[in-house]
Formats: C-alpha cells, structure tokens, sequence
C-alpha cells in the first residue's frame, strides 16, 4: 500500500542530519564571507561636503577627516564623527503658554523680571555654527545644554538691566548686541568650540495674568503723552506767536520813535534856516511863510468870504448864498 512508503519521522530526521553534515563544508567559508563583508563596510565612510570628520582611534582623537571618502581601520578601532561644521544650527527659547520647542517644554523660562521689576514673558532666539569640532566632542560634555544654559543666564542678566519699556521699544537691538558678546565670550571661556552668529528677540509681552493691567497702565501712559504733546503744541503755536507779536510791537515802537526823532530833527533844522533867512530879510521872508500857510489852509476850508477892510460888519454878506443874493 502507498503509505507503507511514507518515512517516519526518525527517517526525516536521518535524511536532515546528512544533508548538513553534506554541506558542513562550506560553513566555514560563509563564515569568513561574512568577515569581509562587514569588514569592508567597516573600512569605508564618507564625509558630507559640509562636514569634517573627528576620527578616534580605540577612543583617543587622532586627526580629521575632510569631506569625501575615506578608509578607518574596522571593527571598532577606528571611529569618525562626522561634524557639521558649516550648517547655521538654531535653538528656540521661552514660551510660558506651554508651547513646545526644540528643547522641550518652557513652562517657566520666558518669564523675566526687568529693572523696574515689571515680568515680562521674553522669547528669542540663539543662531550658531561649530567652529571647533574637536573642542566639542572633547571639552564640553553637553554642548547643546551649555548652549541654552548660557543664553537664559545671559538673556535674564540683560533684560533686568532695562525697565520694561525699553525692552519692549528702544533697547531690544541694544539687548541682541550685547547678549551675542557674553554669550560668545562665555562659550569662549568653557572651550565649548561654538561661534554664536545671531542673538535675536521675537516676541516681548507682558504674561496674559497681568497683560489687562499692562494695557490699563500703556493707555494711562498714551493719554499722558497725548496731553503733554497737546500742551506742547498748544505751547509752541502761542508762544512763538507772542514773540512775533512782541517783536512786531517792538519794532514798530522802533521805527516809530526813529520816525519822530528824525521828523523833529527835521523840523528843528528847517526852522534853524528859516530863521536864518528871516534875519536876513525879515519882511520878505514874513510875507513868505504868510503866503505859504494860505497855500497850505485855503484848499482844506470849504465856504471862503472876501471882506472889504473897509467893511465895518460882516452881516451883509452872510445871505450871500441865498437865492435873492445869487441875483
């Protein structure tokens, strides 16, 4: 019957031991095959154009890799961190709604007090590249912590030298200037190998439990301002025009005076002349002045009347503009 042919399973197991112990001989040259293949993706790395290579041999540093390929020893002698000494790396700070960054939550880092111990809730940010690999791996055991540890120290110190409103307005560039130098001369001191490129603020506000008494106080500040340069410019229409007023007065006083002086001095003078022709013909020159008041009243009287010296009264002439006189 067919299932007398069947194997058992000690036969199976026969049939098994053969072909493996048939193939045992290859064992040792998969083996090996293997050897050279991890030891040869052990020997090759690369290195980004934008990179160098820290290379340590059984953990001690023994030179740098430039960008390309290169070939280590395997097998763990040989190890090369690549550093990314040309990339701008940029780390976030401060956010007290319990927003996250790069770093995690900051719950509490962003609010400072300033010099006129106001809070303010701060968040900036810290540029910066690698420009010593070597003082990086090797000096500083957590470059990225040093990194932000030292900018909240740095950031807290300078925004308490300030009173609120010139953190808020005038000073912030003041404040990214000289945060950038302590920072960098900190990092300098720890060895950390880090250049700090940019030190900015984003955002400054009061924190929102207090931001409605803030902007009570601004608007009270606002309106002051408002009066004080509303009185200014009401100070400095009327003033200057005072002055005008005041100097126009002058002036006119001036020019009057001057005008008297002169018309005095005139007159003073004509007379002096006059009297000097008077002393040398008394008569002519009596007759002279006569003639000349005439000429200058007659043309200003309106009604004249010509009286005979011979005329004891005046009265018969005064119908002389009457109809019967006419005739």
């Amino acid at each position: 019957m067919e299932w007398q042919n069947v194997p058992s399973p000690e036969d199976i197991i026969d049939i098994g031991k053969k072909k493996i112990f048939g193939y045992g001989k290859y064992i040792p040259w998969i083996a090996l095959a293997l050897f050279v293949i991890i030891g040869l993706r052990g020997v090759m790395y690369s290195i980004g154009p934008d990179e160098v290579g820290v290379i340590q041999r059984f953990g001690k540093y023994i030179g740098l890799s430039s960008p390309g390929l290169h070939a280590k020893i395997p097998f763990g002698v040989d190890k090369v961190t690549p550093i990314k000494v040309e990339k701008i790396f940029k780390e976030e700070f401060g956010s007290s709604r319990g927003a996250m960054n790069s770093y995690g939550p900051d719950l509490e880092q962003s609010l400072m007090l300033t010099g006129d111990l106001n809070i303010l809730d701060v968040r900036w940010i810290v540029q910066f590249k690698i420009k010593d690999p070597i003082k990086l791996l090797f000096v500083v055991r957590s470059p990225r912590d040093v990194i932000r540890d030292v900018s909240e120290i740095v950031m807290r110190r300078f925004v308490g030298d300030y009173t609120v409103d010139e953190v808020l307005t005038i000073k912030r560039e003041e404040i990214d200037h000289l945060a950038q130098i302590e920072m960098q001369k900190i990092l300098d001191d720890y060895q950390a190998g880090v250049q700090v490129i940019t030190v900015k603020l984003l955002d400054v506000n009061p924190p929102d439990k207090v931001k409605p008494a803030f902007n009570e106080v601004n608007e009270a500040k606002q309106e002051k301002e408002k009066m004080i340069n509303q009185a200014w410019e009401s100070y400095n229409k009327a003033i200057p025009k005072a002055r005008g007023e005041a100097e126009r007065t002058i002036r006119e006083a001036e020019g009057y005076s001057l005008d008297k002086i002169n018309r005095a001095k005139g007159e003073a003078e004509r007379f002096l002349v006059t009297l000097g022709e008077y002393k040398k013909a008394p008569g002519i020159t009596r007759e002279r002045l006569y003639l000349e008041t005439l000429a200058e009243i007659l043309p200003k009287v309106k009604e004249k009347y010509i009286v005979d010296p011979r005329q004891s009264s005046i009265l018969p002439l005064l119908d002389i503009g009457k109809k019967g006189g006419a005739r």
